[in-house]
């Protein structure tokens, strides 16, 4: 399995340590061009959601020339 966790920059050294050495795992920081890819994917993934149940009239929409019109 493998697990993304947000962690402070200043207490992220020590649990990867504690991790690592107590639960045998291997573990590893992303790079900041990783972490930046990764929110991305993050915003598209609730945008298709968004979309998802606008479609499934859970939601409502708006036009896309309304949008648009504000820019």
């Amino acid at each position: 399995m493998k697990l993304i966790i947000d962690i402070a920059d200043n207490k992220a050294e020590g649990f990867m340590e504690m991790v690592k050495d107590r639960f045998n795992i291997k573990a590893k920081a992303l790079s900041a061009p990783d972490a930046a890819l990764f929110e991305e994917i993050k915003e598209i993934k609730k945008a298709f959601k968004y979309a998802g149940q606008i479609k499934a009239g859970k939601l409502k929409g708006r036009p896309a020339e309304d949008l648009l019109n504000e820019l």
